[in-house]
């Protein structure tokens, strides 16, 4: 055993340069936490000479009197040795592996103008259908059920009207836009849609669809045929098809600091059958400990698929991939997915556990602040830079779950405004291709579009989104005075300019400013290199 001085003295020599188990004690000799390294001697002296621990391990960290160790002859045997000492001791620092969540379900209140929403406390007052196992499932059938009956969503009836009146998600009962026997007609149609008689509801598109075609009213008769392929998309997904041979479990890692949440699916051969959600302080290398301590009392499917690469090394996967195989018995695959189907689901994963983060995360607060139909877990915001009529440029950044999603960043050579500076033009341009694209490929759509500029640059975006036949969520926001219009609004809205939503919507502005103006630049140098060869 060694001990720890009164400020925090080791004799880190006395530690081998080998992979083991090391146990932390406290004064009262009690085990605090138990780790797993490759190298014993590195990996505890690092929590004496790191500085900039998360407040957790800190704290553990002044807690430490004794450390002892076990080496053993490889990280697989470390990691089983790891688990079987963590069942049998329970330290208090090792993670809690409870599932802090119940399934959730969808509420039609008792309101005299009833909103829906999601929820996992079900009280007497309201009507509740559910619950649901697929999370991605719910947040669509929901969003459904607001874009076909337009009904509220809003937590307090407004006295005026909100921003998804004006992009056609709801009839403004608060404005008296519709009568309370109107509106429970609305309600009514979302009751039988969400109790699964969806055969009705698709014949009335069809026949609105039909009338609409007849009338010349191709936008609207558009907009039918979408709901239509939605809603039998959605059945189709919830169909029970036995597609593959092999069982998936899908883990997603979103940090809300000091919190995280870990998101887990279970599939079963395509299908997914189960949900789990833990919350935890999060702390560098959390994930790693997740799988390893769950997949202990667990048996693990063929394949796991992972939202982060934790690992620096493949090596290191490689062993954790050796240590899930022995408990299972055969062959499990650790996968970090870059593309295609299994990217996706990982994506959907970590959508549901922003959804679950809380009020706290600044995606809430902008759903809030915005009055959105959902909380904006894809955001993109676009750009315009002419540093002169020749070089008239456009880019677009995204971010998932508050963060730059990089691969996703996109770029655009101005292709039908030309020899004319005219912003506006070139903004409906980038915007346009954007999501005629996105819809080319049945991509996923942003919850939120936002686009640098003022009430002319939201209204061309605007212009291509209803030729598209698209209703998004979007807004401007001006540099000027850091402003947001928002359509159907005459004066910008004002929000403290130094509140974490607005500081968070003018990083993603910025982003793309920066992007744009990059992709202006490198255009520039490369038209004077060509000027330059011809000379």
């Amino acid at each position: 055993m060694i001990e720890v001085g009164e400020k925090g003295e080791v004799d880190f020599s006395k530690i081998p340069q080998e992979p083991g188990v090391y146990f932390f004690r406290d004064l009262q000799n009690e085990i605090i936490y138990i780790g797993k390294a490759k190298n014993l001697k590195k990996r505890v002296s690092s929590y004496f000479t790191n500085k900039n621990h998360y407040p957790r391990i800190a704290l553990m960290v002044l807690r430490i009197a004794n450390i002892e160790f076990v080496a053993v002859d490889n990280e697989v045997e470390a990691l089983l040795l790891e688990n079987n000492m963590i069942k049998k001791h329970s330290p208090k620092y090792n993670i809690d592996l409870k599932d802090s969540k119940t399934f959730a379900y969808i509420k039609l209140t008792a309101e005299k103008f009833p909103r829906i929403l999601s929820t996992r406390k079900v009280t007497p007052d309201g009507k509740y259908f559910g619950p649901y196992v697929d999370g991605f499932a719910r947040v669509q059938l929901l969003n459904l059920a607001v874009q076909l009956y337009k009904i509220r969503t809003c937590r307090i009836l407004p006295k005026k009207e909100c921003l998804n009146y004006h992009i056609g998600l709801c009839t403004a009962p608060c404005i008296g836009n519709v009568s309370q026997e109107q509106y429970l007609e609305q309600v009514q149609g979302v009751h039988d849609f969400l109790k699964g008689e969806r055969s009705g509801v698709i014949e009335k598109l069809k026949d609105e669809m039909q009338i609409a075609s007849k009338e010349l009213k191709f936008e609207r008769a558009l907009e039918k045929k979408h709901q239509i392929e939605a809603i039998e998309n959605l059945d189709e997904r919830q169909k029970v098809e036995l597609v593959k041979r092999y069982d998936q479990d899908v883990l997603a890692l979103v940090k809300n600091e000091p919190k995280c949440i870990v998101e887990m699916f279970t599939i079963s051969r395509g299908v997914i059958s189960g949900k789990k959600e833990f919350t935890f302080d999060y702390h560098e290398g959390l994930f790693e400990e997740f799988i390893t301590r769950y997949y202990s009392t667990h048996t693990p499917p063929n394949e796991i698929l992972v939202s982060e690469k934790f690992w620096a090394e493949e090596s290191e996967r490689e062993v954790v991939e050796a240590y899930l195989s022995k408990i299972k018995g055969t062959y499990v695959s650790l996968i970090y997915p870059k593309r295609g189907e299994k990217l996706g689901l990982v994506n959907m994963a970590q959508k549901n556990a922003v959804l679950n983060i809380g009020e706290g995360s600044v995606l809430a607060l902008i759903k809030d602040a915005l009055n959105l139909p959902d909380i904006p877990s894809i955001i993109e915001c676009f750009d315009v830079s002419n540093l002169n009529y020749d070089h008239v440029v456009g880019a677009m950044v995204r971010f998932t779950n508050g963060k730059p999603d990089k691969k996703e960043y996109r770029k655009f050579k101005i292709k039908t405004v030309q020899g004319k500076n005219d912003d506006f033009a070139s903004m409906k341009e980038i915007v346009s291709r954007r999501y005629s694209r996105l819809r080319q490929e049945s991509a996923q759509f942003p919850s939120l579009i936002i686009i640098d500029g003022g009430a002319g640059q939201l209204n061309a975006s605007l212009d291509a989104l209803r030729e598209l036949g698209l209703k998004i969520p979007i807004i401007a926001l001006a540099k000027k005075n850091e402003e947001i219009y928002l359509p159907g609004f005459d004066e910008p809205k004002q929000f403290d300019k130094n509140s974490r939503m607005m500081l968070f919507i003018r990083s993603v502005r910025d982003a793309v400013h920066k992007f744009a103006l990059g992709y202006n630049r490198k255009r520039r140098e490369m038209k004077l290199r060509e000027q330059f060869k011809e000379i």
